[in-house]
């Protein structure tokens, strides 16, 4: 009895540790962004993706476990030859990740390598496309073309190029000298016309400003003598205008008996000094025959002023 108690525990304890064997192989917990690839009897059955799954155990196992996280692989360094026959030493880097864990794992043997020599071969061929200076110019569009170039190779094995970026380009040394030379060279020019750009600058804001000089001197010339012309019309005018006011009083004052005898008192004072200066201009003085000639020049003038005045009386009755 005893015996027969031990033999089923034995075999109780054997059903157990089986179920939980059996157990353990059917159930698959797969992490995420993985795939697992699930073979049943050498053929492909399924792909489990990320979560809990269950399998037959003894019948379906795990044929493959493909990362479907992005990669980064590094393009060792190669030779290619531009399209005007210049030698270059690239390298790169290309990003990658698996889309169809089914095509990666029946349609090629090793993914990682054959994309990495289809992204040497296909950017040999299109730096031979291109010449020196458009590999340094137009490095977006060389990466652009090559990831197109491996996409499109690269559908059947169920992969996607996201990015290929070219890390360096060495080209031969003589053609660094030659490269370095003309970069010289084209940084004298430049600097060469940013001088002559500053000089013919400098020269015009020169020229405008003597220009805006001459104008403005001009333009004061012109005030001045505008202001001067009219002093110059304004002092004649209140010169005549004295003038006249002066006659018009001198007039007056001639009407009257005063003014009269002041007149010929004028008359005879100045005939004395015109006598008494060409007497010393000249060493020879002619005399008057008579010794009454200035009281007679002082009559006369009298006469005439009284004349005047008698046609003015006439001139006011009428």
């Amino acid at each position: 009895m005893d015996v027969l108690l031990s033999y089923l525990l034995s075999v109780q304890t054997l059903l157990l540790v089986f179920v939980i064997v059996l157990l353990k192989s059917s159930i698959k917990f797969v992490p995420q962004n993985r795939a697992y690839v699930i073979e049943r009897f050498g053929k492909y059955q399924s792909t489990k993706e990320a979560g809990l799954n269950f399998i037959i155990p003894f019948i379906d196992r795990v044929s493959a476990d493909r990362s479907l996280k992005e990669k980064a692989v590094d393009v060792p360094e190669q030779s290619a030859i531009t399209k005007d026959n210049i030698s270059l030493s690239v390298d790169g880097v290309l990003y990658f990740r698996v889309l169809d864990p089914y095509k990666a794992t029946y349609g090629i043997d090793d993914y990682v390598f054959a994309v990495t020599q289809l992204a040497q071969t296909t950017m040999r061929s299109e730096l031979g496309k291109m010449e020196l200076d458009k590999t340094f110019e137009e490095r977006d569009v060389l990466n652009t073309n090559i990831v197109a170039a491996i996409n499109e190779a690269s559908g059947p094995w169920g992969i996607q190029v996201l990015r290929y970026e070219i890390k360096d380009i060495v080209p031969p040394s003589s053609v660094m000298e030659a490269m370095e030379a003309q970069m010289k060279a084209e940084r004298v020019k430049r600097a060469q016309i940013l001088e002559s750009e500053g000089d013919r600058q400098a020269a015009i804001n020169r020229a405008e400003g003597e220009k805006a000089s001459v104008v403005l001197a001009a333009e004061a010339d012109k005030s001045e003598a505008v202001l001067r012309a009219e002093g110059e019309a304004k002092a004649i005018v209140a010169v005549a205008t004295a003038q006249a006011e002066a006659l018009r009083q001198v007039g007056e004052a001639a009407a009257t008996e005063e003014g009269q005898k002041a007149i010929q008192l004028d008359l005879a004072t100045k005939a004395i000094e015109a006598k008494h200066a060409i007497a010393k201009e000249s060493s020879v003085v002619l005399l008057p025959d008579s010794g009454t000639d200035i009281a007679g020049v002082v009559a006369q003038a009298t006469t005439i002023i009284n004349s005047l005045n008698r046609a003015k009386h006439d001139v006011v009755k009428r």
